[in-house]
């Protein structure tokens, strides 16, 4: 295929992975009517696809209640994937955000002693960029992610009050700014910052949670600020968001974000 090409994608594929993830993430059966309800098909195409994966293993069908649920089949697809490192699951999910938004995107380890560290980053190839070393260490409170991670563990505003005045920035927001922004933040699941943590610099930034709800990892997208727009840079923090729930499912094992 030409590179010029459009990207053409099967519908009927794209249909059956709906359906699979609706009901890897119901603890009950549910019928055909309600599968197709929420996943916005047909009934007829959600019958027939039912059955196809029934027939393949990868849902089960009970007869005495009419439910579908997810089988056993999908260990088969996902046995390969088991004790791998996380860090090689995440990374085609920073490709593709790296790729679709032209920005570098971060990924970092939040340390029990008060720190984030850089463990991967994928640059983009089509524009000049900003750029950190793997290694880069960071208080877990500063910047974009350390927003998130204020809203992610629920801090009061006295003792957070307390941990910004340890904080340093290259341009300081101000503490009344900084809480409002950690507010914000467990409102939309991610969080800005414009030019605060490093002059000249846009992030956005989301925190992924373990099962138990403690902040794991830093997912943050980093653009010099006079290339990118602050539309194009809300875009990009949405697609975080959907990768934080994706990486929380997937490798954390979360469901509630």
């Amino acid at each position: 295929m030409k590179t010029s090409d459009p990207q053409k994608f099967v519908g009927a594929v794209e249909n059956a992975v709906k359906i699979l993830r609706r009901l890897a993430q119901v603890p009950a059966p549910e019928g055909v009517a309600i599968v197709a309800r929420e996943t916005g098909l047909n009934v007829s195409t959600t019958y027939n696809i039912l059955k196809t994966l029934a027939k393949e293993g990868l849902v089960t069908f009970d007869e005495r209640t009419k439910g579908y649920a997810i089988g056993m089949g999908v260990l088969e697809l996902a046995a390969p994937m088991l004790g791998r490192n996380p860090g090689d699951m995440i990374r085609p999910v920073m490709e593709r955000i790296s790729s679709e938004h032209s920005v570098l995107v971060a990924l970092w380890t939040i340390t029990p002693n008060g720190r984030i560290v850089l463990s991967d980053r994928i640059s983009p190839s089509d524009v000049v960029r900003a750029d950190m070393q793997p290694g880069s260490r960071l208080p877990d409170l500063v910047g974009a992610v350390g927003r998130c991670v204020a809203a992610a563990r629920d801090m009061d505003r006295d003792s957070l009050r307390d941990a910004y005045g340890r904080l340093r920035w290259q341009r300081a927001p101000g503490f009344d700014a900084y809480w409002d922004e950690v507010q914000q933040a467990k409102i939309d699941g991610y969080a800005f910052d414009f030019g605060q943590l490093f002059r000249g610099l846009s992030i956005a930034a989301v925190v992924i949670r373990d099962i138990e709800g403690t902040p794991r990892l830093g997912l943050s997208t980093i653009s010099i600020s006079d290339q990118i727009e602050e539309a194009a840079l809300r875009d990009a923090a949405m697609a975080l968001r959907s990768a934080k729930t994706f990486i929380e499912l997937n490798v954390f094992g979360r469901r509630d974000s």
